[in-house]
Order: C-alpha cells, then structure tokens, then sequence
C-alpha cells in the first residue's frame, strides 16, 4: 500500500505512485521471463484447461499498458533509469517468447486464443515503436515477424475479434513486413464502421453488449489503427475524425461512471481486468483527444481513486506478487471460463499515461474532482449530452 504521506504530496507525487503500481503488478512476470522461468512460476491452477494460453496473456497484455511509459522521452533520474532497465527486460522477454527453444517459448500457434494475445503484443509495438519495435534484434525480429503470421489460422468471428487480426498485421507492418495483409485491416475497420450503435458506442458485432469491451478492446484498438494507417486510402483519411470524435465521447462516458470513492458499474464480461475498464479513458488522456469539458486533472483525480481503491484491496496479488482473479480481493467466482491468471493483465492499460511527459497538464495539474463528486456534493455541474 502506498504510504500515506506519499498520498499528501498531491499531484506532484501521483506519477510516482501510478509508476510504483505498475512495476508492483509488472515485476513478477518480467524477472520470471528474464530468468526463462516464467512457464514453471506462472500460477496456472486457476482455470487449468486455460494454461496453454497463460504466459503469452500475460506478457502481451502487460506490455501493452506499459509501452508509452517505455516509450516516454524527456523523464530524468532514478525515473528514466527505470525506464531504461524495464525497456530490456521487456526485449529480452519478447526474444524468450519467440525463441522456439526457450523454457517460455509461447503459444502463437494454437487456433483462437494466441490471436487475441499476439494482438495485444503488437499493439505494444505500435505504442512503442521506437523503444521495443526499433531496438529488437534482426534474428528476434524475423522470428517475432514468424509467430504473428501463425495466427492468421485462426478465422476471426464478426465481433471485435476483428480487431485483434487488423493488429496483428499492424504489428507486422511496423516490423517491415511488405506483405501484411491490409484486407484484414479493411475488414475490421469498415465493420466496425457499420456497427456503430450511436452516441460514441459500437456493438461487438451488430448486437449491444453491455460490457467494458468497447475499451478493453474495440476503441483503443481502432484509435490506434487508423493512426497507423489514414493515410493510405482516402476513405481511412475520412473515417479519421468520425472515429477521434466518437472515442472522445466515449472517454466522457467512462468518466461519469466512476463514483466518488473510486468503485465503477459492475456489469459484463471480463470484469476481473479491473482498471483496464478505463483503459479508453487512459489513452485520451494520453494521446490528448478528451472533450474540451473535461480536464486532463480531473480524470487523473478519478482514475488514481480507482487504482488506489483496487490495489489497496487485500488479496489483489498473491504473496509473490501475482495477480489474483477479481476485482477487490481475490474474488474468482466473478471470472469466466475462458479467464487465466494471465488474462488479468490487461489492467495495465490503465496506465497508459505514463507515456506524458511529468511536465503535461495531466501530471503537473492540481487534483480536480470528477463529474461524480462535483454531483454528489451538490454541485449544479452541466447536464450531459449525447452524440
């Protein structure tokens, strides 16, 4: 639990903790990777039949929230020494992945799951391109390049699954590949298009799910997508600020969800990947596209409430570190079938905005209170809106 005192230092000290947490929850699956050990410490007893996948969900899905932190330039001192030893550990974990005959050699070939992963893997790399993309060695490259073209067996359903094979072939894209299959990207992108529901909502396919995958997956992915790829097609170039105008009335819905002392909605699917319910929010603030009503402080003041009050929980992590399934606590009865102890990292998307810089307003702002608290004290705050 982070000290009291460090707390009473407002703003000027809330990096610090955000950083603190997320190596807390990256530590243990990066030094077990960098001592090839990850497959043998991984807790795989929760969900056994899910272990196949474990180590790739893992991995993938913690450098996915922590690649614009090691992506971020101008941090100094003990910040970006940090910053520059998790960086290493972080290559030398995709050099184990991708080794064929490394003791955490992971599973990209399986039909299904591993598309999911490696999708978040490369959705590292596109945040990070030059501190992980740039810097993998030429045999590591080629072999990384090797394991994402294994997913392509997989066929991926009409829902944001689409989205994880667009990622994939960004991922091959950034990495040199001339012949990454742009249909899939098209694919994704139209269909997502197509099923747009309506006040910056899409469905997972054609049909509303009331559920957090609109962040866990579909905006982010489709934000960073069209990033990557308006200025190849005329359409993409159009699709562009119908897509940025909808993520970023979507990042206004989630800050109105979350209450005063810090809880959420509980409703849907994969609710045990915690604050990743907020990784749309984060990556607003991180790539600057929030509404004009909403100050970058503000939601740093709403999302550390909910960090402070999940990592504080009793029993989120083990006694060597791991996460637990849950969401305060261990709390496994609220896991789904298809979760493992890896899928849970996908709560460090939350912490996308470490990738700014400690001088943006995100950082260096006093502490705001959110739409929640401003209503809740009586406050006569402006009536929401729908696109």
């Amino acid at each position: 639990m982070v000290a009291e005192r460090q707390r009473a230092g407002g703003a000027a000290n809330t990096r610090r903790e955000w950083l603190d947490n997320l190596l807390k929850i990256a530590d243990p699956v990066l030094n077990a990777l960098n001592e090839r050990s990850l497959h043998r410490k991984l807790p795989l007893d929760f969900h056994p039949s899910r272990a196949p996948y474990a180590c790739l969900e893992a991995f993938a899905r913690l450098i996915c929230g922590m690649a614009p932190w090691l992506e971020a330039t101008g941090l100094e001192d003990e910040e970006e020494r940090l910053r520059v030893h998790y960086a290493d550990l972080v290559l030398k974990g995709i050099e184990a992945a991708v080794d064929p005959g490394s003791p955490d050699y992971m599973n990209f070939s399986d039909e299904g799951q591993p598309l999911v992963d490696a999708a978040f893997l490369a959705h590292a790399l596109v945040r990070a391109p030059r501190s992980i993309a740039d810097r993998l060695p030429k045999p590591v490259k080629i072999q990384l390049m090797t394991e994402l073209r294994r997913t392509r067996r997989t066929v991926p359903p009409l829902t944001n699954w689409l989205l994880f094979s667009a990622m994939v072939e960004a991922g091959l894209y950034l990495l040199g590949d001339e012949d990454y299959d742009r249909m899939r990207i098209d694919a994704a992108l139209r269909f997502h298009m197509d099923w747009y529901l309506g006040d910056g909502i899409y469905g997972d396919g054609p049909e509303f799910h009331a559920d957090y995958y609109n962040s866990f997956v579909i905006q982010p992915m489709l934000v960073d997508l069209i990033e990557c790829f308006h200025r190849t097609s005329p359409a993409y170039a159009e699709f562009k600020p119908i897509l940025l105008k909808r993520a970023a009335r979507y990042a206004s819905v989630l800050e109105r969800m979350i209450a005063p002392d810090g809880t959420y909605p509980y409703v849907g699917r994969s609710l045990v990947y915690r604050f990743g319910a907020f990784q749309h929010l984060s990556q607003a603030c991180l790539q600057h596209f929030l509404e004009d009503s909403l100050e970058p402080a503000q939601v740093r003041s709403a999302l550390t409430a909910v960090i402070r009050r999940i990592m504080d929980a009793p029993g989120t992590q083990d006694e060597q570190g791991w996460l637990t399934p849950g969401i305060y606590g261990r709390q496994p009865t609220l896991a789904e079938g298809y979760i493992s102890v890896g899928s849970l990292y996908l709560c460090a998307t939350v912490f996308l905005p470490l990738g700014l810089a400690p001088d943006d307003p995100f950082w260096c702002k006093p502490d705001v209170p959110w739409t929640a608290v401003r209503i809740a004290k009586g406050e006569d705050v402006k009536a929401d809106y729908a696109l």
